[in-house]
Formats: C-alpha cells, structure tokens, sequence
C-alpha cells in the first residue's frame, strides 16, 4: 500500500511538473510576436522590389552636391527617374513641383534622378531645370548605374519609399499631383 501510494504521488509530481514545464515555454508563434521592431527591419531583404529596402546610392545635385538616399531615412521619399527628351517626363515635372511645394515641411521628399547617360545634351538639364522651375533636388546619374539598377529602362519610373526605406510601390510612367498624394497618405 505505501509503495503505491508512493507511486501515485510520484505520478502527480511528474504530471504537476510536465504541466508546469509546459505552461512555462514560449511557444514559437509567441517568440514570433515579442520579435522587436529593429529585428525586423533587419531581416528586411535589400532590393528593387516592392517590399524590400531600397539599396543606398550617392549622387551630386547639379549644384555639385553629394546626396545619398540614405540620407532621407525618416522622411517619405519619392524616387523619380526622368530624361530632359522624355513627353511623359515632361508632363509630370509640373505635377511634381507643385506636390513638392504642397508638401515641403511635411516630412516627405522628391529626389528626381536623372538619367544623365540617356540625355543628348547634358549641359541642357541645367536649362530644364530653370525652365521648369523646380526646386526638389535633382540628382545626376553620370554613369548610368543607378537607374540600370533601380530598372528604370521606361521613363519616368518612380519609386515610392516609406519613413523606413522600404519600397511601397514601384510606379512605371507619369505620374499626377493627386496620385502623389493618394501614395503618400497610403504609407507610413
């Protein structure tokens, strides 16, 4: 009688510590959500693909000043590759200097990219510019590496990234003031 005695609380011992052993582990879904913020982002891939984190790049401003995109971290960013011969491009430069002008103080940016190896004359970008009058910054892809790699090969393509780098939306052709708007609101 003892000996089972003995052996039944033996037995509750062992079922009171396997169920306390198993209220006590973090399952993985659980593990999942205590993952913090920055390990996400880390996980984050880089790449060209909506949802992945814009590669960094540094160009000059035609003013001869170096930009990298890294340095619109926190800001929403409109990346737009344009050419000065480009009728669409043409077409969306007015929309974008007023959604600029809109905007400006509002934590959101336009870096207009470009495509300096595509142009016929180089030294006319300056005179687009003015002609234009836009004041976002305009960078200059003299190589042509840039824009090969963001596969802007139909012009204007535009990239809409958020506060966090990341590449929401990736827009190929023109682009209108009200449609900038409508993507920014849509990110963070």
């Amino acid at each position: 009688m003892l000996k089972k005695i003995t052996a039944i609380i033996i037995l509750f011992g062992l079922i009171g510590w396997a169920i306390y052993d198993q209220a006590s582990k973090t399952t993985e879904a659980e593990k999942k959500v205590h993952v913090s913020k920055q390990d996400v982002q880390k996980s984050v891939k880089i790449g060209f693909q909506e949802g992945n984190k814009a590669p960094n790049f540094q160009l000059k401003t035609l003013e001869g000043k170096d930009v990298q995109l890294s340095d619109m971290k926190g800001k929403k960013l409109i990346l737009n590759f344009w050419a000065t011969w480009c009728p669409p491009c043409k077409a969306e430069m007015p929309h974008m200097q007023k959604f600029y002008q809109d905007n400006k103080g509002k934590n959101v940016e336009i870096l207009a990219v470009n495509l300096t190896t595509a142009e016929k004359n180089p030294n006319g970008i300056d005179k687009f510019v003015k002609d234009y009058g836009l004041t976002f910054p305009v960078l200059l892809d003299s190589t042509g590496e840039i824009g090969d790699a963001y596969q802007a090969f139909t012009i204007p393509t535009s990239y809409i990234i958020d506060t966090n780098g990341i590449i929401y939306k990736k827009i190929v052709g023109p682009m209108d003031k009200e449609m900038m708007t409508e993507l920014m609101k849509s990110i963070n």
